[in-house]
């Protein structure tokens, strides 16, 4: 993502499970765990929509803290279609911000790996501060995502490109409908918002810019 970005490895369910730590400028606000799109697909943490989340995050005072699913880059394991991947993405929500740490936390995902996050945050939203869910071309058919909380969607901003053709727009709202959750639609955008990645990322700025509740 930049020169200061630090990859470590660090043990997880699976084995080695490698991330990418990048630091705000100042003192941080907390810790934003952003999900990578499918591995089978050939999603990495190295995703151009997910460094767009990750430098959204920095640019507002978050530690960003990518990683790669298992089987992927230098992640130990095989892909496990969601199961593991969530067991992934809490074991790096567990060493990036320790519970016992009372660190703020911030959870991300795109695509695959918004569906990942959608889990996390319902598995985590009982026991941790969770200030930020931010949502992007979110799976919801394959692989489908979990309901968020009504209490949670002042918190939550999901975006998706009308023309998304690898998960439908009307897909997503549907399985936003019953919940009510808004959904913020980039015209014109496609799953991987080609030229419109300074548009994601000022979404996602605004939002993590305004109060949560």
């Amino acid at each position: 993502m930049n020169a200061q970005t630090r990859k470590s490895i660090i043990e997880g369910p699976a084995g080695a499970l490698e991330i990418a730590l990048d630091l705000p400028a100042g003192d941080s606000r907390g810790v934003a765990v952003i999900a990578h799109p499918h591995p089978l697909f050939a999603g990495t943490m190295d995703n151009k929509v997910v460094q767009t989340l990750a430098r959204a995050f920095v640019h507002c005072g978050w530690t960003a803290v990518r990683f790669n699913f298992r089987g992927v880059g230098g992640s130990a394991g095989s892909h496990d279609e969601g199961r593991g991947e969530l067991e992934d993405f809490l074991a790096v929500v567990e060493h990036a911000a320790p519970a016992s740490a009372g660190q703020t936390l911030a959870l991300a995902g795109f695509s695959f790996g918004a569906f990942v996050t959608t889990h996390a945050f319902q598995r985590l939203g009982a026991s941790r501060n969770i200030e930020k869910l931010v949502l992007v071309g979110t799976s919801v058919t394959r692989a489908p995502a979990a309901p968020i909380d009504e209490a949670a969607h002042l918190k939550t901003l999901v975006v998706h490109g009308e023309q998304d053709d690898t998960v439908l727009l009307s897909a997503v709202l549907d399985w936003a409908r019953p919940q009510a959750l808004p959904v913020t639609v980039v015209p014109g955008g496609g799953h991987f918002f080609h030229g419109q990645l300074p548009l994601l990322k000022n979404l996602v700025v605004r939002h993590l810019s305004s109060p949560s509740a």
